[in-house]
C-alpha cells in the first residue's frame, strides 16, 4: 500500500481525505504530519491558494521522500473584497485562533446588511511527489455569512457560514453532508483521480 503525506496535523482534514479515498476506492496510507516530527512549520508565503498549497506539498515530499498532499482554504467574503482569503487561518494575527478569526470577521460585517452578505470557501489541493511533478485542482463553495455562530461541528468559519439552497450552517451537517458539498471535499474528491494516476505512473 502507497504511503502518502498529508501537510497537516488538522485530524479533521486528515479523516476528511480517508473518507473521500475510500470512498475513490484508493487503497492508498494516508498519514499526516505527526508521523514525521522532524518536519517543522512551512511557511505559507504565497498569495494564492494554489501557491500556498504546492509550497507546503513540495516541502513535504522533499522531506519526506514520499508524495505529498496539501491544501490552502479559506473564506472570501464579498464585503471585505474577498478577505479574509489567504490569511483565514490567521485574520485575527495568531495563526490558528478559530473563535478569534470567527468573531473578529462577525465584527467586520457586523454593518452589512441581509442580502450584501454573500461570501465563498475556496480550496486549493496539490499534490507534490519526491520527482518534483505537481498538480493543483480547487474547489469552491458559495453562500453567505450570518449573524452569529450556529452549530458544533466542522471548524474555522463553519458555524457562521450557510451554503446556497441551505438554511443550516455547515457547521450544523453531519461529517458526510459538509464533505458532499464543501470546498475541501470538492477540491480532494478532483485530486483523487489524478492522486490514482499520478501514483500508477
Amino acid at each position: 500500500m502507497t504511503k502518502v503525506v498529508l501537510a497537516t496535523r488538522n485530524e479533521g482534514k486528515i479523516a476528511e481525505l480517508r473518507r473521500i479515498l475510500a470512498e475513490a476506492d484508493q487503497q492508498i496510507e494516508l498519514v499526516g504530519l505527526d508521523a514525521f516530527p522532524e518536519i517543522g512549520e512551512i511557511a505559507e508565503t504565497g498569495l494564492t491558494f494554489a501557491e500556498n498549497a504546492l509550497i507546503k506539498a513540495h516541502a513535504v515530499a522533499s522531506a519526506s521522500g514520499l508524495p505529498a498532499i496539501a491544501d490552502d482554504s479559506g473564506l472570501c467574503v464579498d464585503a471585505l473584497n474577498g478577505m479574509p482569503g489567504v490569511f483565514s487561518a490567521r485574520w485575527s494575527g495568531a495563526h490558528g485562533d478559530d473563535a478569534a478569526n470567527l468573531w473578529l470577521l462577525l465584527a467586520q460585517v457586523s454593518d452589512v446588511p441581509d442580502g450584501r452578505r454573500g461570501a465563498h470557501f475556496a480550496c486549493a489541493a496539490a499534490l507534490a511527489l519526491p520527482s518534483g511533478q505537481e498538480h493543483v485542482v480547487e474547489g469552491t463553495i458559495t453562500g453567505e455569512v450570518i449573524r452569529g455562530p450556529r452549530g458544533a461541528g466542522g471548524f474555522g468559519y463553519d458555524p457562521i457560514f450557510v451554503p446556497d439552497g441551505e438554511t443550516r450552517t455547515t457547521a450544523e451537517m453531519s461529517a458526510a453532508e459538509k464533505d458532499a458539498i464543501s470546498h475541501r471535499g470538492r477540491a480532494f474528491r478532483a485530486l483523487a483521480p489524478v492522486l490514482k494516476e499520478a501514483l500508477a505512473s
